[in-house]
């Protein structure tokens, strides 16, 4: 079967709502050091991802509930330890973080290929925080 392109390449992206887009785009711009952009309304933002791609914040049609989903699907963010311990680059990262409103949902733990964290952002999705290598 061949794919739909009649009307171009098809774009991917990762979709967010939120109670205040343009708050919580700030949050994310911070997490992965890239500024969000306006989107196609005052209610939508943009927010290009270091590695490709974006994430797509948005407020919900205000004649319907926004959607609220406890599933496995978080964002990941992820950084190199370098030649400091991966705990500690993890420790200092979730600290400016929590600084914005974020909050930590599991403490920080170390695993074989680095440290990681699960924490919430200041509207309650989960995200985690990956440190790769580093010496523990």
């Amino acid at each position: 079967m061949m794919p739909f392109s009649a009307a171009g390449p098809i774009e991917s992206a990762i979709v967010l709502a939120a109670d205040d887009p343009q708050q919580l785009a700030g949050f994310y711009g911070l997490l992965v050091g890239r500024a969000p952009e306006p989107g196609l309304s005052a209610r939508h933002w943009r927010l290009p991802l270091p590695s490709g791609g974006r994430l797509e914040i948005y407020a919900p049609s205000s004649r319907r509930p926004r959607p609220r989903q406890h599933g496995r699907l978080g964002v990941c963010a992820t950084r190199p330890a370098g030649p400091e311990p991966a705990l500690q680059v993890l420790h200092d990262w979730r600290l400016q973080l929590l600084v914005q409103g974020a909050v930590e949902l599991e403490p920080a733990r170390l695993e074989p290929f680095g440290a990681e964290a699960w924490m919430a952002d200041p509207e309650g999705n989960p995200f985690l925080l990956l440190v790769q290598g580093g010496t523990g």
